[in-house]
């Protein structure tokens, strides 16, 4: 069995390295061109949606295009050379959505015009690719604590959707008993809970409303409801999200605390400190907060 090269494990090494790497100056730059090319492509396809456009730049945004997904091919091959699992990391959801990347394009050349340009929206999904590039710019750890907030108030979030739903389908059925017979806009139960989920949430679109006075005082204190109703969910998910914070530095410090016992953190000590941190999504400013706290603190002490 023939044993592959040195140097082409190196190479593949160094691919790797430049393509999944965020903390060397050649992965760095790897990772600000590709935000660039996804941001242009992402803005080319929604040039192409307006019609005024297409008709005049039709074959430049279309060779663009093509550029873009001649490009987007090329990174998803190295990606596919350099990875240990090519078939895992295929299969994996930044996998499909480099695929997605720029399959449809290709696609489109057997399709009917109409179905190729309806499919070629699909490209459109490249701006999810954006999300690994957050890592350039220490920007996971945030939404991972968001991501985290969120599954942490899940329960009271379920409840406020539950009560949200029972109050618009409480105050479309009363409108719809007030407006029905004299206002065609509510003809129907569903059209009247309708108006009270854009009345409920204060978007208001305009196209339904109450004309008579018992209507539109209902519809007063429905906009009023929903001004404080809809404001719930922001304060639940900042309590969540605080208090996610505070669990993720107290464990910190109380690690900082007991390696500080002896005044010194050796080697081990700092790198399962480093461990800690990358689990926790401790920013580089918290840590250094945390530290000097209590180094501080043990000084005085």
């Amino acid at each position: 069995m023939s044993e592959t090269p040195i140097e082409t494990i190196n190479f593949r090494e160094r691919v790797r390295k430049i393509i999944f790497d965020h903390n060397t100056l050649s992965s760095k730059g790897f990772d600000v061109l590709l935000l660039i090319l996804i941001l242009l492509a992402v803005f080319a396809t929604m040039l192409e949606s307006i019609e005024s456009i297409r008709i005049d730049y039709g074959k430049t945004l279309r060779t663009a295009e093509w550029v873009f997904t001649i490009l987007f091919m090329l990174e998803y091959a190295a990606r596919l050379y350099s990875v240990k699992s090519p078939f895992k990391y295929a299969f994996s959801f930044y996998g499909v959505i480099d695929l997605l990347a720029w399959v449809p394009l290709w696609i489109t050349l057997i399709l009917k015009e109409d179905s190729a340009h309806y499919l070629a929206m699909i490209r459109i999904l490249r701006v999810l690719r954006v999300f690994r590039i957050l890592k350039l710019m220490n920007l996971v750890g945030d939404s991972n604590k968001l991501i985290r907030a969120m599954r942490d108030s899940a329960g009271k979030i379920f409840v406020f959707l539950f009560f949200i739903l029972t109050l618009v389908t409480v105050a479309g059925s009363i409108m719809y008993i007030i407006e029905g017979s004299k206002n065609e806009a509510f003809s129907s139960i569903p059209t009247s809970i309708y108006w009270a989920i854009i009345t409920v949430t204060t978007v208001g679109f305009g196209d339904v409303y109450p004309i008579t006075p018992l209507g539109k005082m209902f519809g007063s204190i429905s906009i009023i409801l929903g001004i404080g109703t809809v404001a719930l969910p922001a304060g639940i998910m900042a309590s969540a999200f605080t208090e996610f914070a505070r669990r993720n530095q107290k464990e910190y410090e109380d690690k900082l605390k007991f390696m500080l016992q002896d005044d010194v953190i050796d080697q081990k000590e700092r790198k399962e400190l480093k461990e800690l941190s990358d689990r926790l999504n401790l920013s580089d400013k918290d840590i250094g907060a945390i530290e000097d706290y209590y180094k501080k603190d043990k000084r005085d002490g």
